[in-house]
């Protein structure tokens, strides 16, 4: 029996939803996968730029998430962007059933990666930022970052 990798191997993140969206709630959720999946994500390719989840039927499903096809596959290669489900216990997915019921929460995936040798996805129940959100999310770390700026060079001053 082969030796499984260790370690949280990040394949993906979606950069972009932390800014688009206020997170509320992060769960960790396992992946049904097909063998080429797993042997193109283990390769580190994957995008969760458009990917979004939902809950149908009581049950999680991820949806318009591009693994693109193994490389090495054959004519039993996986399409890039089917809908995939996702393993969450009962309960989590009740819960988040019910907050995306209510009116602007969506679900939206933050990384896939492989934990003890299985692949996860992060998904969180998120509600979509303003644009005047947005601007001012990006003026503070500005500010922040010019402030650490400005103590930074201060010490480099005093030596």
């Amino acid at each position: 029996m082969a030796k499984k990798d260790r370690g949280n191997g990040v394949v993906a993140t979606n950069r972009r939803a932390r800014h688009d969206y206020l997170i509320e709630d992060t769960y960790e959720a396992g992946l049904v996968l097909t063998g080429t999946e797993v042997k193109s994500l283990r390769e580190g390719r994957a995008s969760l730029v458009d990917g979004y989840a939902f809950v149908d039927g009581g049950e999680a499903w991820l949806d318009a998430v591009h693994i693109p096809e193994y490389t090495e596959g054959t004519w039993n290669n996986h399409a890039p962007r089917r809908k995939r489900k996702l393993l969450l216990h009962k309960q989590q997915i009740i819960k988040i059933s019910q907050k995306t019921a209510q009116g602007g929460y969506t679900l939206v995936p933050l990384q896939i990666y492989f934990s003890d040798g299985r692949a996860k996805v992060e998904i969180a129940v998120a509600k979509g930022k303003r644009e005047y959100d947005k601007r001012q999310a990006l003026r503070e770390r500005q500010d922040r970052r010019e402030a650490e700026r400005a103590m930074s060079s201060r010490g480099h001053l005093g030596e």
